[in-house]
């Protein structure tokens, strides 16, 4: 069975096309065993057997552009993307959630925020919906491309994760050598129809008309991720530098983003430093183990790989890790659409389910020909 992943940095015009014939992408127990590997990798949000850490170590490496995928030339590799696209993978029946059964799980992990458990836990949530009849993979891929410069997209198929395209605004890790740099990104408002431009045409410093006016709820949220990637990063970096927060776009969204630059002297430290920043407070809690397992035990969605990380891990070339939002699961069914929000003290039903609504709409966008 082949694999493959293709994906295109922010505000680049080129993707990166990654496939693996020959034999299967290695599997690893821990994000820790990740020092020293090189090749694409997709991370579950938490690892056991049948989730593991996948490798992808391309035979063909390729510069294309999001239109080569969607022309009408024939071309060997696109009819290899088609072929591992159409084999079977790894399945599992995940649960829809109806806002009555969202309900049950907010009132859940919100009583253990008052009671002083955690200081902020996510609850996820997934929607099962069909894309357009003559849609694909590779056609949804490109258009989220065109949609989403800011954002960071994704295309992964192999037999052990399914098929998971993803257009994410967040920071896991970037860099190579002894510089580094993550983010904290937490906190989220629509935009409104009139908002629309802020950030268009898109550039690396956003500065927006725009004063956007943060609730209290939002900006503690993100001070807590910045915090805890502050503390994480001390045990394994110096030199660290913090600049934000500040507000950017990520399709019709804005959230509130922290930067953080480093060095790590000891490059054989990558593997330890992902064990401390992952997952992040951004899509766990705080305290970050303790909210991992009540989400584990809990959470009525099994979130397999949305919330844990993708991208190109290198040790002579870059490195550029992902968190895993904005993402759905692609099966012969159609596709399961995942999202989730931070419940602090004074979060409200009804304003976290629309939150999810709205980031789900970053996947639904590109799933139908009239949006």
């Amino acid at each position: 069975m082949g694999a493959f992943a293709i994906y295109r940095l922010p505000y680049e015009e080129q993707c990166q096309l990654l496939i693996q014939q020959e034999g299967k992408p290695e599997e690893l127990p821990s994000v820790s065993s990740l020092s020293g590997v090189e090749g694409f990798v997709m991370a579950p949000f938490a690892v056991d057997k049948r989730y593991p850490v996948i490798v992808i170590h391309p035979d063909e490496t390729l510069d294309i552009t999001p239109e080569d995928l969607v022309n009408n030339q024939q071309q060997p590799w696109k009819e290899t993307l088609e072929a591992i696209l159409a084999e079977p993978k790894q399945s599992e029946k995940v649960r829809n959630s109806s806002y009555a059964n969202y309900a049950i799980d907010f009132a859940n992990f919100h009583s253990q925020v008052l009671e002083g458990e955690f200081s902020k836990i996510v609850l996820a949530r997934c929607v099962r919906e069909k894309y357009d009849e003559g849609r694909t993979p590779l056609m949804m891929f490109a258009d989220a491309c065109r949609r989403y410069p800011r954002m960071f997209v994704a295309l992964v198929s192999a037999w052990r994760c399914g098929t998971w395209l993803m257009a994410t605004p967040e920071v896991l890790l970037e860099g190579m050598g002894t510089h580094w740099s993550t983010m904290s990104l937490a906190g989220t408002m629509a935009l409104e129809e009139d908002q629309l431009d802020f950030d268009d045409p898109p550039s690396r410093e956003p500065v927006g008309k725009y004063d956007f006016r943060w609730d209290i709820k939002n900006i503690q949220e993100q001070r807590f991720v910045s915090t805890y990637i502050t503390e994480s990063l001390e045990q394994v970096a110096d030199f660290i530098e913090e600049k934000g927060p500040y507000t950017v776009r990520a399709g019709k969204l804005v959230h509130l983003r922290s930067d953080f630059k480093f060095t790590m002297p000891y490059p054989e430290d990558l593997g330890r430093l992902l064990g401390i920043l992952y997952p992040t407070p951004a899509v766990c809690g705080l305290p970050k183990d303790n909210a991992r397992d009540f989400i584990l035990r809990n959470e009525s969605t099994s979130r397999q790989y949305y919330s844990g990380f993708a991208g190109p891990l290198g040790g002579s070339t870059p490195t550029h890790l992902y968190v895993s939002l904005r993402c759905m699961r692609i099966d012969e069914e159609g596709s399961c659409l995942f999202a989730g929000g931070g419940i602090m003290a004074g979060s409200e039903l009804q304003v976290e389910w629309k939150e999810t609504e709205d980031k789900m709409c970053t996947m639904k966008d590109i799933m139908h020909t009239n949006k």
